[in-house]
């Protein structure tokens, strides 16, 4: 029964890890290098895109996506889609895609002549099942040894944690001061 309750746990807390790790808001230093829209028909992989775009009619099969093309420091590719979140999840409440857009567009840039800019998204990429994270947004640094501190993540994950370790310390407490002795009470009487 002990192996039993560190399994449920242990699956418990990867599931979690596992949404964290999609959602909360990560920083990529890239140089972009094209923006483009493209008609996406939804597959098997849908639970990873966005619902249908703010204003959109609901149902579509498909519809227009736009993407950033990018090159990250290490000379590797990374592609973004660029979808409004709406009111849905994460609850990033994106609306401005266009916008977006249009500033990565500004900030396309050659490899002779880079311009870099930090991008934030959520999500992850795997080329396999066509996954693009999600662009939140971008803004222009100055190269690409430029360091982002992600104050967000942070002030969430430990504020979880205090919230958590609070609602543990609690559960514990109950159990030791009323669970634990109405038991033993009960188990006396059949001494």
């Amino acid at each position: 029964m002990v192996y039993l309750k560190y399994l449920f746990w242990t699956v418990f807390f990867l599931m979690a890890f596992t949404v964290l790790h999609y959602t909360l808001p990560q920083h990529d230093i890239v140089r972009i290098s094209d923006t483009y829209e493209k008609r996406v028909d939804f597959g098997e992989n849908s639970i990873f895109w966005s619902n249908q775009g703010t204003g959109e009619a609901e149902g579509t099969a498909n519809r227009d996506v736009f993407f950033i093309q990018t090159v990250q420091t290490n000379d590797r590719v990374m592609v973004y889609r660029n979808e409004d979140t709406g009111w849905g999840w994460p609850p990033y409440f994106k609306f401005d895609t266009a916008n977006l857009q249009a500033e990565a567009g500004d900030l396309k840039s050659t490899k002779s002549a880079p311009n870099w800019a930090a991008i934030k998204h959520y999500g992850w990429r795997n080329e396999f099942l066509s996954i693009y994270p999600n662009a939140i947004s971008v803004r222009e640094v100055d190269g690409p040894d430029t360091r982002i501190i992600p104050w967000f993540n942070i002030i969430f994950l430990t504020t979880l944690f205090a919230i958590f370790w609070a609602v543990r310390v609690r559960w514990v407490r109950f159990r030791e001061n009323r669970i634990n002795p109405k038991i033993d009470e009960w188990t006396d009487g059949w001494g």
